[in-house]
């Protein structure tokens, strides 16, 4: 397959205006939509500005190619699209970019597809190449450039094996590459580190791992020769294999843009030892990570694994108690029934890991895998609640630790295992191999298990007394509360705002209290109301809105119901002083009446889907219902009639 297969006649459109990347990105989104590669054009947009919040795509000297790999994608495909006047992509270089191309991947792509892609990245890097399309007068000419240029780079590459395995030279420096979607990025910065070392008269080999897997992959002989590694990557690699070698770690947009630069780190020494089984700091992070943005990055390290059993075991539950017979037996509502009880089983097992996965995930984003089992077991014990105290006098109640005492577990556990590796760093080299299977683990585990038996106590304190604190409120706080995580889920939609509300909700719902469950309820109504708000408005205010978002606005109707905030983002992201502030004051408003009515919900997820599990239903219809009017009148009051 060639890259113009994938690139349509009718995906390309030359000599274009936009008056800003927003725009630009909706042009090419409607060049896919044109050429049957996307199947919805909202889902498709809002995974491309996810991807753009995650770091530019604007690659510099004028190149932009953003890219989404989603479910909304039906064909592999390219768009195509030239700026003459240029647009500002937030590019590495600091200027515009007038040649921009937008990668469509479906979530289940074949090799085949994104190794055609990547092929593209690859291309892009070529001066003469870029220079050639910028001059193409139309569609066909395009294409031709294309062509010729993926043919000439085929042969050079067929070649260039050829010699590489008739060659006994091993290269003297090696490098990774990889980003988090492997499309673009990962093989641009493997082509530039290559074709700079070569230019130096160096002789370099790049391993690519992209979504196609790893490609050119380094031998062991070949990391022995090294002179040292480069690891341009802003995902995870494991770099065991390294042991002993200099090894420079730092972002894959640093090896599209600083490829010497990386290459004379190794040549100049400045690259350190790396260590077995020790954590290497990506070196962009140091240069531009705050505390708090890497205690947010951990954070959401455990707040990521942790959800998918909350989700799944929460719902499960809410299953048991929508299909059990509460008259069998009150006190054991929930399991009264052999299916109920099924569901309340599998559902509790799952939901029962949710503090060990937090810590255990938080405590491996600070020390890598060495970690892991420190900060699991540190979560398993406090929520388990165990202490020196319980030891000396078996009579004496255990109580949980919660998610707070798991939040500690994970952090400290982390930097326990980091404190572990450094004090190691003085036992002989003989002892090298024991520090993973056994020194890691067992002294790891037993100072975590002593830390643990002394502050659970004190966590237990903390936890119990917050939730007797909202147990206690009276209506009038609880309201407040309930405006306040509402409101809170309209923030970002998405982001750390509403993920810190959603989490602090799922929180006090697995303490198993009334007021955990009213603090749910009104957490999931205002993550409703955004999308709500933006389909009503949209419906009953056309004269707001273009066309388009009139059509994309019905989708919303779903992703509210589903408690899908996100899929108000695109309008949030084209029109953020108006759509945010009418969203966050609907979601408020939600809350509240959500609170005040004490509606409760046992799950964590499922929108209005599990309204029969949630108690007072009709009043939480309301909520959502008027909380959803309110934000739509909202919107439409601030947005102007288009002309």
């Amino acid at each position: 397959m060639r890259i113009t297969d994938l690139l349509k006649k009718e995906a390309i459109h030359l000599n274009a205006s936009a008056s800003d990347k927003l725009n630009a990105i909706d042009q090419l989104v409607d060049l896919h939509v044109k050429a049957g590669n996307v199947s919805d054009r909202e889902e498709y947009k809002k995974a491309i500005l996810a991807r753009e919040e995650e770091g530019t795509t604007g690659m510099g000297d004028g190149i932009a190619i953003p890219h989404a790999r989603c479910a909304a994608v039906k064909n592999a495909g390219l768009a195509a699209l030239t700026v003459p006047n240029g647009v500002d992509f937030n590019a590495l270089d600091g200027g515009l970019s007038d040649l921009l191309f937008m990668i469509a991947a479906p979530a289940d792509s074949n090799n085949l597809y994104l190794e055609v892609l990547s092929r593209l990245a690859t291309l892009l890097t070529d001066e003469g190449f870029v220079k050639n399309l910028r001059a193409a007068k139309s569609p066909e000419e395009f294409l031709q450039v294309i062509d010729e240029a993926e043919k000439a780079r085929l042969d050079a590459e067929e070649e260039k094996q050829a010699v590489r395995a008739a060659s006994s030279e091993l290269p003297e420096i090696l490098a990774v590459t990889a980003c988090p979607t492997g499309i673009a990025h990962t093989y641009m910065a493997a082509e530039n580190l290559e074709k700079k070392a070569k230019e130096m008269g160096i002789n370099l080999k790049a391993e690519t791992q992209g979504s196609v897997g790893a490609k050119n992959v380094l031998t062991d002989e070949e990391i022995a020769n090294a002179k040292g590694i480069i690891i341009a990557a802003d995902k995870n690699i494991d770099l065991a294999r390294f042991a002993g070698k200099p090894v420079y770690v730092t972002s894959v947009t640093k090896g599209i843009n600083e490829p010497e630069n990386l290459i004379n780190k190794i040549l100049n020494g400045e690259a350190p030892i790396h260590e077995a089984n020790r954590k290497v700091e990506v070196a962009a992070s140091k240069e531009g990570d705050g505390i708090w943005h890497t205690f947010y990055k951990n954070l959401m390290n455990g707040v990521s694994h942790m959800l998918p059993f909350v989700v799944g075991g929460g719902i499960l539950i809410a299953i048991a108690f929508l299909v059990d017979d509460q008259s069998i037996n009150p006190a054991n509502f929930g399991s009264n029934t052999p299916v109920a009880a099924f569901f309340k089983t599998v559902g509790g097992e799952a939901f029962g890991f949710m503090l060990p996965i937090l810590a255990g995930y938080i405590a491996m984003s600070i020390a890598d895998r060495p970690g892991l089992a420190v900060g699991f077991v540190g979560g398993a014990l406090a929520n388990a609640g165990y202490s020196f105290a319980a030891l000396a006098n078996p009579d004496m109640p255990v109580v949980s630790g919660g998610f707070l005492g798991a939040l500690l577990a994970g952090f400290v556990g982390g930097y326990l295992t980091l404190w572990l590796e450094r004090a190691c760093d003085k036992l002989p080299d003989s002892l090298e191999g024991l520090k993973p299977v056994l020194i890691y683990p067992l002294v790891g585990i037993l100072l975590i298990g002593i830390f643990m038996y002394l502050v659970n106590p004190l966590m237990a304190g903390i936890n119990t007394a917050l939730t007797n604190f909202l147990n206690s409120m009276g209506t009038a706080n609880l309201v407040l509360l309930g405006a306040i995580v509402g409101g809170m889920m309209s923030v970002d939609m998405g982001g750390p705002v509403n993920k810190a509300a959603y989490v602090f909700g799922t929180a006090m719902l697995a303490e198993g209290t009334d007021a955990g469950k009213i603090i749910m309820a009104a957490v999931m109504v205002g993550g409703m109301v955004p999308p709500l708000a933006v389909a009503l408005s949209t419906t009953f205010f056309k004269n707001r809105w273009t066309e388009e978002e009139r059509k994309a606005g019905i989708v919303n109707y779903i992703m509210g119901l589903s408690f899908i905030s996100e899929g108000a983002i695109p309008y949030a992201a084209g029109d953020p002083i108006r759509v945010l502030p009418a969203c966050i004051i609907g979601s408020a408003v939600a809350g509240a009446i959500s609170a005040a009515a004490k509606c409760m919900s046992p799950a964590p997820h499922g929108g209005f889907w599990v309204i029969a599990v949630i108690s007072n239903p009709i009043m939480y219809a309301v909520a959502l219902l008027v909380g959803s009017v309110v934000g739509a009148l909202i919107l439409s009051m601030l947005k102007k009639p288009i002309q």
